[in-house]
């Protein structure tokens, strides 16, 4: 038996925020045809103008409008992660309305959706040598994203050994620069959870940082 898929009321409106590398990545859609993103290469300028450019970027829809927010909740960048869930959260306690906080690597998997069926197994560079990996699937008949090896870090080694074990066929896609186009897909992947009438709460809108910023 298959469940419904509700849809956005009407006159709302989604928002996604990317801010895990030194690039602003902003969306919004009512997922009913009117959607819009950019990607502002900000620098350290990042923490001071990603309000501005976020007050900027919404008009003409307004807070009021917004039914959720999504949020890229790492891997990447130790400040830009906590800049962007820090917002998120913010918004959702001022809104109450529900945030989502989705892998990095999970968008990316998810750019990559249309391209064939086989797994997809994202890597980043990480600190001190190591990586951030993750296997997904894409279910072409839900349209749905299973994790079959959740968000990691480890040594190079461990991660060719898991893709190594992987018992299907895979894609592999390094995950190193311009991920903050991928707020569409971070809309899209949240979008998914809200029809399934996933409402979490902005506490429960948490960073992954795999690793501490300096080494202890």
């Amino acid at each position: 038996m298959t469940t419904e898929l509700i849809n956005l009321p009407d006159q709302k409106y989604a928002l996604s925020v990317h801010t895990t590398t030194p690039e602003l990545g902003l969306a919004i859609s009512n997922f009913a045809g009117e959607t819009r993103s950019n990607v502002w290469n900000l620098g350290r300028d990042l923490s001071s103008y990603v309000h501005q450019y976020l007050i900027d970027f919404i008009k003409p829809q307004t807070w009021a409008d917004l039914e959720f927010i999504a949020v890229a909740k790492g891997p990447g960048g130790f400040t830009g992660t906590r800049i962007g869930v820090v917002l998120a959260r913010t918004l959702g306690q001022q809104l109450n309305i529900p945030v989502f906080a989705i892998s990095t690597l999970a968008a990316v998997a998810w750019s990559y959706k249309n391209n064939n069926e086989k797994a997809i197994a994202t890597e980043m560079p990480a600190q001190r040598g190591k990586v951030f990996g993750a296997i997904y699937q894409v279910n072409s008949d839900t349209c749905e994203l299973k994790t079959l090896f959740p968000d990691t870090v480890l040594t190079p080694e461990a991660w060719q050994e898991t893709l190594a074990n992987c018992n299907t066929e895979y894609q592999l896609i390094q995950a190193q620069s311009g991920l903050a186009a991928t707020v569409t897909n971070i809309l899209e992947l949240s979008y998914l959870e809200w029809r399934q009438e996933k409402r979490p709460n902005w506490s429960e809108a948490l960073p992954y940082y795999g690793q501490h910023p300096v080494e202890i």
